[in-house]
């Protein structure tokens, strides 16, 4: 068989529509692809470029942060010593009934001299 310009091909009708069909389909999803990664690395540069701008901190910010942690350590502070009264709180129950005990003491010692002294 001799291929030359004048050698003749016959397809149906209906399979030539297929090709420029499925040519035509082909292409629009390839550029329908190419358009969305696109899409995707402009939003992601954007994003990026969003963070870089807002990761700069301001002297405002640097102010709230410093009074922030001042804060927090004047909290830790205040929390460890009231923590240390809780047990004084105990300590100090404990003394007033040992307080009490001696008073009660003294006045069973008191009556006792007075006793020893009416004699």
């Amino acid at each position: 068989m001799k291929v030359s310009e004048h050698t003749n091909v016959q397809m149906p009708l209906k399979t030539v529509v297929s090709l420029i069909t499925l040519v035509a389909v082909g292409t629009w999803a390839y550029f329908g692809v190419v358009q969305r990664i696109t899409e995707l690395e402009t939003s992601k540069q954007l994003m990026e470029a969003d963070l870089l701008k807002t990761s700069t901190q301001k002297p405002i910010d640097q102010e709230q942060y410093m009074l922030i942690e001042f804060s927090v350590q004047q909290l830790e502070t205040m929390q460890k010593e009231m923590e240390s009264m809780m047990s004084n709180t105990v300590n100090i129950n404990f003394l007033k009934t040992q307080v009490s005990k001696l008073q009660e003491d003294v006045e069973k010692l008191k009556d006792k001299v007075r006793a020893n002294g009416n004699y």
